[in-house]
């Protein structure tokens, strides 16, 4: 299946993870919604992983393993924020804050990884910038 179907699949379902948290942790603690959310993440992706026969145990140790458990330390931070915040704030306006990170995710691919900066990118992570500005009070 093409990238572009499986990121608007990750868009549709993803598009309902903030609404459904927000409820969610009206009387349950964020905390707790991260256990069991993530959970269900780490037993499907289990899943996906044994149908698909892809080995695990030989890539914990590969050289590109750092930069995997890294990201693993930025996820369980971020989402931990996330969560906490989507359990205080407003959707309207945690969302798109915490949406942010397409502008920062961009700005470090441009820096770390050399990949090209065009007019076409820099205009969208302007309005990207305006959109948030404009709907975070």
């Amino acid at each position: 299946m093409n990238y572009l179907l499986w990121a608007l699949i990750g868009l549709v379902a993803y598009t309902f993870v903030a609404p459904l948290m927000s409820v969610a942790t009206t009387d349950v603690p964020s905390d707790v919604a991260v256990i069991v959310s993530n959970t269900m993440l780490v037993v499907a992706a289990g899943a996906v992983v044994a149908v698909s026969n892809e080995p695990v145990v030989e890539y914990l140790t590969h050289p590109d393993a750092p930069y995997m458990y890294a990201a693993g330390i930025c996820l369980a931070v971020g989402i931990l924020a996330y969560y906490r915040a989507l359990s205080m704030g407003p959707v309207s306006v945690v969302v798109p804050i915490f949406g942010m990170f397409i502008v920062t995710s961009s700005l470090v691919g441009f820096v770390a990884l050399d990949e090209p900066v065009t007019a076409r990118k820099m205009a969208g992570i302007g309005f990207a910038v305006l959109a948030v500005y404009l709907t975070a009070e």
